[in-house]
């Protein structure tokens, strides 16, 4: 793993971890277990490091997109429970951009690009399963997934996250809502 790549993860630990206050270099530098300036010689502002940091979690929003397997409602729950397991770090610092993106626009880009990411993919593999809509029925099914993953992870449902087979059940019912399961 490349030095940017550690660094970048241990701000998403940070964040996730003590919120954005909690981001500073030195806070990096001791979650990635790196001598004290490592974090700033590779990015020398806190804006820097915000780029960096959002760059890296759209790179890991995307890996769950490329594991394929399974039909179409085992790919969404997959990734649902992908999200709240394995990848519950990396969703609580992307909750944390997701805020602060609508009050710093210079991370909205950044942010709206790797929500576009998932979008245009959902989109792609929804015109292929026939959807009629699949722009329209994309949205159904991401909105879906963010707000399962959401209530999993920081709403009420957090007090008992949907089982793998919960999120299946949910997606069956989602995807033949839209005509496509």
């Amino acid at each position: 793993m490349e030095r940017v790549e550690v660094i970048a993860d241990a701000a998403i630990s940070v964040i996730a971890a003590e919120g954005m206050r909690g981001l500073t270099h030195r806070a990096v530098d001791r979650a990635a277990g790196l001598p004290v300036g490592s974090t700033s010689y590779y990015a020398r502002t806190r804006a820097a490091l915000l780029e960096l940091t959002i760059a890296r979690i759209v790179v890991l929003d995307q890996a769950p997109l490329s594991a394929g397997g399974g039909g179409l409602a085992e790919f969404v729950a997959g990734y649902a429970f992908d999200a709240i397991t394995a990848g519950r770090t990396r969703m609580l610092a992307r909750y944390e951009f997701a805020l602060e993106a609508t009050r710093r626009p210079e991370l909205r880009a950044a942010y709206d690009e790797g929500g576009l990411q998932i979008r245009r993919s959902a989109t792609s593999v929804l015109e292929a399963a026939g959807s009629t809509d699949p722009s329209r029925h994309a949205r159904v099914v991401v909105d879906w997934m963010e707000g399962t993953i959401f209530g999993a992870l920081a709403g009420t449902g957090s007090l008992a996250p949907p089982s793998y087979e919960e999120l299946l059940a949910g997606a069956r019912e989602i995807l033949t809502g839209i005509g496509v399961a």
